[in-house]
């Protein structure tokens, strides 16, 4: 087997070997702590730009299959697991996870202490990296780490959105124009699931190309990287919210909202990333496990109250998770609800959403 090597910006170094494509890419390193999903998890825009820890210790032992992607292809730029099953077992399998990882150029590298390398990440924050399979020298391999690009101010949606204006389905109770940052088709599915017909926009869209539909309502996806390296998204969400058009924002959806009326966002230490992510609905003290996928949040401090209301507070940090427009039908949450897989305990608000746009439309009749 190949060797492999993980070389961090500050000086950390871990071994492993390969089982995935050949190569050397850089990128931020992260963690996930779900048990299950690789597949969506490898095939998630909103990971452009990172190289991806897994914190469960056997990745790949049900395989892969068409059905389960999240969009066109995987977007990591490397993967990293304690330890590859190279058995597969899954009535739906249709290759390994080797192999797809072959097929997409993407690096896989096993054998890595996880459990020290997450630890590190938790303690020191998540990091530039360098993970290859060529250059196999640790001070080289270091120094290109450290002169990677980050994700601060990136724009990295330009590389992950649609090419054109294309609908996702042909027919739905409500249409709703969805602008495509690096959105997840189990959003789409469950949009369509709750009547709306979808039509996707990239993400330099402008508003009167979007208002050309007239849609009944809009929805900002998930994508990658820094909220601020695309104000190009943030004005145009500017302009349309303030034509009162229903808006259901996720992830970075809600960052982008948090900006177009006029807060901030900034990187946390280390992100959240995994399936288990405990969130209070503050109407009524609920709580819900959440997915979640993110490394930047908006700050709470910085949001007029006057105007927002916060609705969604995580328990591990108590960090933004949900808000709402006291005066424009707007809300967002920074979490997935779609939870592709996971837990389904925040479904309802595809529901809320469906509720906005009709009362708005109830309002114009």
């Amino acid at each position: 087997m190949d060797k492999a090597i993980i070389a961090l910006e500050d000086g950390t170094v871990f071994h492993g070997t390969s089982f995935g494509a050949p190569g050397e890419r850089t990128g931020e390193l992260v963690f996930n702590t779900s048990m299950m999903g690789y597949q969506e998890i490898l095939t998630d825009p909103s990971y452009r730009g990172q190289i991806v820890t897994m914190t469960y210790p056997l990745i790949g032992n049900y395989g892969i299959n068409d059905e389960d992607n999240e969009s066109r292809r995987p977007w990591v730029e490397a993967f990293v697991v304690k330890e590859y099953s190279k058995i597969r077992s899954n009535w739906r399998s249709q290759r390994s996870l080797g192999a797809f990882l072959r097929e997409n150029g993407i690096i896989g590298i096993e054998r890595v202490d996880t459990r020290a390398l997450t630890k590190h990440l938790r303690d020191k924050g998540a990091k530039k990296a360098v993970v290859s399979t060529i250059d196999l020298n640790e001070k080289s391999l270091v120094e290109k780490a450290r002169k990677s690009p980050g994700l601060v101010g990136r724009d990295l949606v330009r590389e992950v959105t649609c090419g054109e204006i294309h609908p996702w389905n042909n027919k739905g109770k409500y249409n709703v124009a969805a602008i495509d940052c690096g959105i997840k088709y189990n959003i789409l599915r469950l949009l369509e699931s709750y009547g709306c017909k979808i039509t996707v926009f990239p993400a330099n869209s402008t508003p009167d190309q979007i208002l050309a539909i007239k849609p009944d309502g809009l929805f900002l996806s998930n994508g990658p990287g820094d909220p601020e390296g695309v104000p190009y998204v943030i004005d145009t969400v500017r302009k349309l919210t303030a034509k009162r058009l229903p808006t259901f924002g996720i992830c970075l959806g809600q960052q982008i909202l948090g900006l177009a009326f006029g807060g901030k966002t900034y990187k946390l230490k280390f992100g959240h990333r995994g399936g288990n992510h405990p969130v209070m609905r503050l109407s009524d003290r609920s709580v819900a496990i959440t997915v979640q996928n993110h490394g930047f949040c908006v700050d709470l401090d910085s949001l007029n109250k006057k105007d927002i209301e916060i609705t969604h507070i995580n328990l591990n940090d108590e960090t933004l998770e949900g808000m709402r427009h006291k005066k424009l039908p707007v809300f967002s949450v920074q979490h997935h609800p779609e939870a592709s897989p996971g837990p389904h305990d925040s479904y309802y608000l595809f529901q809320d959403f469906i509720d906005l746009m009709k009362d708005n439309r109830a309002k114009k009749n």
